[in-house]
């Protein structure tokens, strides 16, 4: 898929376009259950900024004409839409929203909580140790 960004014969805004319909989405499903690792926030910079330099490649530098490498921050006003990481975290909070809102009695309501209602009895856990 990526290869498909590279390709000269496309415009910027039709990478741009494919960028936002096809690849993000299938990056970030599922984003707002994830917990997110600084190792895996540095991933999905790192993802973002591959794919943004093959999509817009080098740039010619005004004064001297040679080409060179476009650094992050001159990809990011490039794509004016959000990180990818800014979004994850964005999908977290709402997703801990609808949770929140749920009823007491619905599994995932309780793990957010985590409130244990009593302590397992030593037995069980070196049993399940062993087992």
């Amino acid at each position: 898929m990526l290869t498909i960004i590279q390709r000269s014969l496309l415009t910027k805004n039709l990478k741009i376009r494919i960028y936002r319909t096809i690849i993000f989405p299938v990056v970030v499903y599922g984003c707002g259950t994830w917990s997110l690792t600084l190792q895996e926030e540095r991933r999905l910079r790192v993802f973002q900024n591959r794919v943004l330099w093959r999509i817009f490649g080098h740039k010619r530098d005004e004064v001297t004409g040679e080409w060179r490498n476009l650094y992050n921050e001159e990809f990011n006003d490039l794509y004016s839409s959000p990180s990818t990481v800014q979004l994850t975290k964005s999908r977290r909070m709402r997703w801990t929203g609808h949770v929140a809102l749920m009823g007491k009695m619905r599994g995932v309501y309780r793990v957010l909580v985590g409130k244990p209602v009593e302590k397992r009895p030593l037995w069980e856990t070196q049993a399940s140790v062993r087992g």
